[in-house]
This record gives structure tokens, C-alpha cells and sequence, in this order.
């Protein structure tokens, strides 16, 4: 991914978080971007600056539809209005809300792994080849091996969520090995930062603002995460794709060499604000079904090709936090 290597890129789920970050990144390395996203949770805002600076109006192109139904032709469409075609697809578009899959059992099944396979079929029709794919540490479950290696024996799974993203990976190997696809799956930690709008310090801070004086957190607290800064992930995925080799499926996890407990969280947030509140705990070592009470990835894969994150989990938390200090809109656009 050379900035002299100038591509076109297509990226799902372009308005979301991870996205407009990546959006951002790829015009500012001179590619040509075209984003689909049905605003379901990703925000015009996000893509505001992108849209209104000149210099990447020739190469830039926002396309409104859902990648799930397919009497909506959006995808068919970016293809058809790619003069060369889509050289290489970001699939980023998911339901991100792990929290409440039991709530709605289909909604992960269809937005993480149908809409997965609509998106390897429309590259597979249109002769594109080259795709990355945000998976997710959960697909790892509760794992017995910690830190969690790519190639980990695979648990049990404990969410709906983890096990959409799982059926994913599955379908984008199959693709790979049958129609000649080269793929780059991404397991993330929980990422943070500039345009951060759900996940534990967007809750905290909000029910902060509403109380100051008292939080409650659902847990013992003493759940163990691990988080990556935004700017790290995105340049961990471009160097991947920059240096990888000629393997039809490069796997990577991606997060910090760095765990903490979320009281530690907790009380970075609070330093912050300068508040102290009385905390209550909801008990139990997981703050939900599915929660998992120790997330902490081995990254020795994606280091040995140089990859190193600027940011500490401490040094992602504050930035958040600044974010949503200075953003509060958005506090309430979800």
C-alpha cells in the first residue's frame, strides 16, 4: 500500500469509526475511496471534512445503501461506476453492538456474516480480489492460552457476536483458497479514540455527566481489556497489507502488548475529570453474557513486520475522553 501505488478503494461501513479514520488515511495517501454506508450507526459527521475539501473531490465518492438486501443494487452500483474497478474492498460494516446480540439474535448473523458473503460475491462478480476484514478478539472466546496467539485453538464461542465475525473469517478463507481472493483478517481489541461512540468510557463518561457522584459499573471491575488507539490500528492494517506476503490469507491480531482492569479505566477517567465518585458493582466477573473477563491478544505477528503502537491504553482512554469532552453532541446522536 505504497502511497506511488495509487488504488481504488472501497470501504463498507465508511462512516462508522474505524472507517472515516481509515477513509481519512487512504486520501491523505493519495488513493481513490469509495464508502457505502446506511448510517445505521456510522454519522454524516464523520465524513463532514472529507466532503468538503477540495482536493479530494475527484476521488472520493459516498455512496447510502445497505449491503444486506439484495433488491438494493448500492454495491453492484459502486463496481459499475468504478471506471478501472475496485482494486481492494475495506469491509468494515457490522453490527458492533456485542453487548445486546441476545437481544436480537438474527441482527449479527445478517449485518457481520450475510452481508460478509454479499460483499465477497459482488467481489467475486466484478473481479476484485484483494479484501480486509475487521474481525474481533472475541472470536477467541473465552481463551485458555493468554496472551492469545492467531493460530490459538479455537473455544468455545460465548457471543453471537464473536461467532458472526468467526462465520466471516470462514467464508473469506473459503473464498480465498477457491476463487484466488487474497485476504487480510484483522482481530482487534477494543479500539479507541477520535470519533469513538459506543464501548465502557463512552457509558462511564455519560452517566458521569448525568451523576457525578456516583458510577455504576456492571462487573466486579476487575474484568481484564485490552484496547488499541485508533491512529495504531489503522497504521498496523496499512503496514500489514504493505508488507505482506504472497499468502492467500494473512490473519493478524491487533492491540497493545498491555492489558488493564477496568477499575484501572475507571479511575483514569475520574483523575480526568477530576471527580471521585462512589462506585457500585453490579458482582460477577463478567458485566454481561458474552463479556469476556480477560481480552488480551499476542501481537508478536504483526510486531515482526515493525508494527509498534505509539499510544498506552492509559494514552487511548485520555484521548478518548478529550474527544468526548469536546464532541458532546454526540453523546446524544446515538
Amino acid at each position: 500500500m505504497q502511497s506511488h501505488q495509487h488504488m481504488h478503494c472501497l470501504v463498507t461501513g465508511g462512516a462508522g469509526f474505524i472507517g472515516s479514520n481509515l477513509v481519512d488515511r487512504l486520501l491523505e495517501m493519495g488513493h481513490k475511496v469509495s464508502v457505502i454506508d446506511d448510517f445505521s450507526t456510522g454519522l454524516m459527521d464523520f465524513l463532514k471534512s472529507t466532503l468538503e475539501n477540495a482536493d479530494y473531490k475527484s476521488r472520493f465518492k459516498l455512496y447510502r445503501g445497505d449491503l444486506l438486501t439484495e433488491q438494493d443494487t448500492t454495491l453492484q452500483r459502486v463496481f459499475d461506476e468504478s471506471k478501472n474497478g475496485i482494486d481492494f474492498v475495506f469491509h468494515l460494516a457490522a453490527n458492533a453492538d456485542v453487548r445486546f446480540g441476545l437481544d436480537h439474535p438474527k441482527k449479527d448473523l445478517e449485518q457481520n456474516t450475510i452481508v460478509t458473503f454479499n460483499v465477497l460475491e459482488a467481489m467475486r462478480r466484478n473481479g476484485c480480489r484483494r479484501i480486509a476484514f475487521s474481525s474481533t478478539g472475541s472470536v477467541y472466546g473465552e481463551a485458555k492460552v493468554i496472551p492469545t496467539p492467531e493460530d490459538a485453538h479455537f473455544p468455545i464461542q460465548t457471543s453471537l457476536y464473536g461467532t458472526s465475525k468467526l462465520a466471516a473469517e470462514g467464508l473469506i478463507m473459503a473464498y480465498s483458497e477457491g476463487y484466488n481472493f487474497q485476504s487480510y483478517i484483522f482481530r482487534f481489541v477494543s479500539i479507541l479514540g477520535e470519533r469513538y461512540t459506543h464501548g465502557h468510557i463512552f457509558d462511564f463518561y455519560k452517566k458521569l455527566l448525568v451523576d457525578p457522584y456516583h458510577l455504576e459499573i456492571l462487573g466486579d471491575g476487575k474484568q481484564k481489556k485490552s484496547y488499541l488507539y485508533i491512529g495504531d490500528c489503522i497504521d498496523a492494517i496499512l503496514m500489514a497489507i504493505e508488507k505482506a506476503t504472497d499468502d492467500k490469507v494473512n490473519v493478524f491480531n491487533l492491540g497493545t502488548d498491555e492489558y488493564c482492569q477496568v477499575n484501572d479505566s475507571v479511575g483514569w477517567i475520574c483523575e480526568h475529570l477530576g471527580l471521585k465518585p462512589k462506585l457500585t458493582y453490579t458482582g460477577g466477573e463478567r458485566g454481561w453474557i458474552g463479556d469476556n473477563p480477560f481480552i488480551f491478544l499476542d501481537c508478536s505477528k504483526i510486531r515482526k513486520i515493525g508494527h509498534q503502537p505509539k499510544y498506552s491504553i492509559k494514552d487511548a482512554v485520555i484521548k478518548t475522553l478529550e474527544y468526548l469532552k469536546n464532541n458532546k453532541g454526540i453523546l446524544n446522536a446515538r
